[in-house]
């Protein structure tokens, strides 16, 4: 694999027709995606994340008895690398890699787990798990806890858990010996927000946490001296004229500027993209645009490493779109679009 060259690695879901783990070469130029290659080798690889140096891709298998699966990415081909491991979980939504280990926030059991990397890049099992407990206000939504994301911070220290239905983000350590979790602490937010993905200043200090069940914007300060997560304000994601609309907002991917100067939020319902200015310490100074995210229900929104696109995955429409970003405003403007149906993730390698 030609690691000059950059490509996106799109997930989606099989089982709503999409290709699965789909390669595609990435114009940095334009932001266009050429599809190359595709596997089916997992159910509903809805999240993918990539290894440093781009070699190997890994994914979850969001279904009941959830996995997670390794692949190699060779001449731009995803080729599986040893069997999926079971994660001992349900319906994994999103990983991430960190001290040699693959994390899965596990959704219907509202757990996280913890899968070994072995020297080659292969998967061993069994899974750790940190099972979460508790729930929500929204009755429909929150019935028990509902693990959303798992990310770790900047400095490598800490990782950070998102639960969509206790209202929190828990702060925890990895035994990297034992391969556990070990919960430092949990974090409230705002009650019936159902946070949902969180992302970090370039500068580590903030962190930007997107709400799926009402759409705002809690800003957090980051100590990752002492793991401390503290929420400091919330800003909305969306202008008066889309809060109007009659089609119910629910959040879900968010993106920082490589510059630390915008977020940007996507937003399903009325299938926009947000745009929110930052200060120079990093709070929001302003909410600069909505504008349509080119097709329906932006299930994830990803910018590329040089900070010039954004790329939304718009799962119900089935196509990756690409926005170029403006320099001043950070408001994207649409440049186009490839077919990829079911779409729900975009990294890049």
């Amino acid at each position: 694999m030609d690691e000059s060259v950059l490509r996106a690695c799109v997930g989606s879901f099989s089982s709503e027709g999409g290709a699965g783990i789909t390669v595609a070469d990435v114009d940095p130029a334009t932001g266009a995606l050429t599809p190359r290659h595709s596997t089916d080798a997992v159910r509903d690889p809805s999240f993918l994340a990539v290894a440093e140096g781009g070699g190997m891709l890994y994914a979850v298998s969001q279904t009941e008895g959830g996995t997670v699966a390794a692949f190699r990415l060779v001449d731009d081909k995803p080729e599986p690398a040893g069997d999926p491991v079971p994660v001992s979980g349900d319906h994994p939504t999103h990983l991430a890699l960190a001290g040699g280990h693959v994390l899965t926030a596990n959704y219907s059991s509202g757990s996280f787990s913890t899968v070994p990397v072995t020297p080659d890049g292969t998967l061993a099992g069994p899974a750790a798990l940190l099972q979460h407990e508790g729930g929500g206000p929204v009755p429909e939504r929150q019935e028990g806890p509902h693990a959303h994301q798992v990310v770790p911070d900047p400095s490598g220290r800490w990782i950070l858990g998102v639960d969509l239905g206790t209202d929190s983000v828990l702060v925890c350590a990895l035994d990297a010996d034992r391969g556990a979790l070990r919960l430092n602490h949990e974090v409230p937010l705002r009650p019936g927000t159902g946070p949902r993905h969180l992302a970090f200043h370039p500068e580590g200090h903030r962190v930007y946490v997107a709400c799926e069940l009402e759409p705002v914007v809690t800003v957090c300060s980051w100590d990752a001296a002492t793991g401390t997560l503290e929420p400091l304000a919330e800003a909305p994601m969306l202008t008066d004229e889309t809060a109007g609309s009659d089609e119910t907002p629910y959040a879900s991917g968010i993106a920082v500027s490589p510059d630390g100067r915008f977020c940007w939020t996507a937003v399903r319902g009325p299938d926009v993209l947000a745009t929110l200015a930052l200060d120079g310490d990093g709070g929001v100074r302003a909410l600069v645009s909505n504008v349509p995210c080119g097709g329906t229900w932006p299930r994830d929104l990803a910018i590329d490493p040089a900070g010039r696109h954004l790329y939304a995955a718009n799962e119900h429409s089935g196509d990756v779109t690409w926005f170029e970003i403006d320099a001043e405003t950070g408001s994207p403007r649409r440049t186009g679009s490839a077919a990829m149906p079911a779409a729900s993730c975009v990294v890049f390698t």
